[in-house]
């Protein structure tokens, strides 16, 4: 098929912003009774879901210490709730049960999703939380418990299942995919710092406008645009850093344990919501008895039928290559280097044996299977939607990604000339001005 010589709107990845992009403007563009065939091309080198969506564990949680967290995942489970079948959405609920370190934290998200109109509940003390997570596991004996917030909403969905979803919903409203196309570099016009010129291994795209929603890639077009490598960042204590990298990759730990996803439903038989445990408690090793840390730990899981097992993961840790010597291909599990480790593999049942008494003895079960992979994240953790040479919209995601199914909603209006409130807090600009986000006392660097 040919690759055309020009169209209005290119759009970089088939993942979950590049197609919720693409999805909102061809919508927009019905909406106003122009025709859609020909003027939006979604652009990947591998295929649909073929990066980090291919392989996200499809959590969707408003849980965030930060308010404009908050409100833009909010906005996002809007969307993914418009069509749960066709986007393979599971609203199951979400649960952030926490140590005395985190509980303040906590009750500051509950009273702020109160204000939004968020529903959630917020459970105190340590008896009332065991009491409340033993009316749903009978088994439940998670130590140093001090706090459960109980999202009503949000849940997860399957990962694979929604982006064909969505690719069949792009491609319906007159959105052309184009897999196995690579993009080698942007032309700028002559008389402008603006792109007129998509390179790609197929031939040139004439454009008007671009949106990139690399995922991890990102790092590789911020230097085709040659925007800077190190920044300078301004604290919220006011103090400056300069040569601040601009990307940092941390291991993504996710794995499955391979019991039969039923062992994990509550007591009544019903869906559990997903569960996100954050605790001070030692944690020994459920193999022998050894203690693998007496730090605060994290973990989180839900029984997934699409995964054939209890599935979820634990915090990230840095990756010490320097950021462009990091290999993001081969990506995910066809990595030799950024997969899941056996150390993650042994934290993480046992931490699900502290959770559950039900797993005990489960290491065996453990999958074999590579799983995880590298996310790209920008210097405080959290993501970057802005403009750049004028008509180029980035994505930094910073791994927030798949829960933000929004995001290329709220973009797609931009780009159409609607400036959006809820992405004003993630601008570029906000390293310089020190408009950093609050970070709260969670193990995860995103929390």
């Amino acid at each position: 098929m040919a690759i055309p010589e020009h169209v209005e709107f290119v759009i970089i990845g088939a993942g979950i912003h590049g197609l919720s992009t693409s999805w909102r403007l061809a919508q927009k563009l019905i909406d106003k009774g122009e025709e859609v065939d020909g003027r939006i091309v979604v652009l990947d080198k591998s295929g649909i879901a073929s990066g980090a969506s291919g392989i996200a564990c499809g959590v969707v949680r408003n849980n965030y210490f930060q308010p404009a967290m908050r409100r833009l995942m909010a906005h996002s489970v809007d969307v993914w709730e418009s069509d749960p079948e066709g986007l393979s959405y599971h609203p199951v609920g979400y649960m952030q049960i926490s140590c005395e370190a985190m509980r303040e934290d906590v009750r500051t998200i509950f009273e702020q999703q109160q204000e939004i109109g968020y529903e959630s509940v917020f459970i105190e003390g340590e008896n009332a939380s065991t009491n409340y997570m033993r009316g749903m596991f009978e088994d439940w004996q998670a130590k140093n418990i001090t706090s459960v917030l109980h999202e009503k909403r949000g849940g997860y969905s399957n990962n694979t299942k929604a982006m064909y979803g969505l690719s069949a919903k792009v491609e319906k409203l007159g959105v052309r995919i184009i897999s196995g196309i690579e993009v080698k570099g942007f032309v700028t016009d002559s008389t402008s710092n603006a792109v007129s010129t998509v390179v790609t291994d197929k031939g040139d795209i004439t454009c008007e406008q671009i949106v990139i929603g690399a995922g991890p890639w990102v790092r590789d077009f911020w230097s085709m645009l040659d925007l800077p490598k190190q920044i300078t960042v301004k604290d919220l204590d006011g103090e400056i850093h300069k040569n601040v990298d601009m990307w940092r990759y941390w291991q993504l730990e996710e794995g499955v344990l391979t019991v039969p996803p039923e062992a994990l439903l509550t007591d009544d038989g019903k869906m559990p919501p997903v569960i996100h445990v954050d605790t001070d408690a030692p944690l020994y090793s459920d193999v022998d008895g050894s203690v693998i840390t007496e730090e605060m730990w994290g973990i989180y899981y839900k029984p997934d039928w699409h995964f054939g097992g209890v599935q979820g993961g634990a915090s990230p840790y840095k990756v010490n290559t320097p950021v462009d010597e990091v290999a993001i291909d081969p990506y995910g599990p066809s990595s030799p280097e950024f997969v899941s480790s056996q150390e993650f593999a042994h934290m993480w049942v046992s931490a699900l044996a502290h959770c559950h008494k039900r797993f005990e003895g489960t290491m065996p079960k453990y999958h074999r299977e590579p799983s995880g992979g590298i996310g790209c994240f920008t210097p405080d953790s959290f993501p970057v939607f802005d403009k750049f040479n004028e008509n180029v919209f980035i994505i930094a995601d910073s791994n927030h990604g798949w829960k933000m199914l929004g995001v290329g909603h709220l973009v797609a209006d931009e780009v159409m000339g609607e400036n959006q409130e809820l992405l004003e807090p993630f601008r570029f600009s906000r390293f310089e001005k020190g408009e950093l986000h609050p970070v709260s006392n969670s193990p995860y660097p995103w929390s």
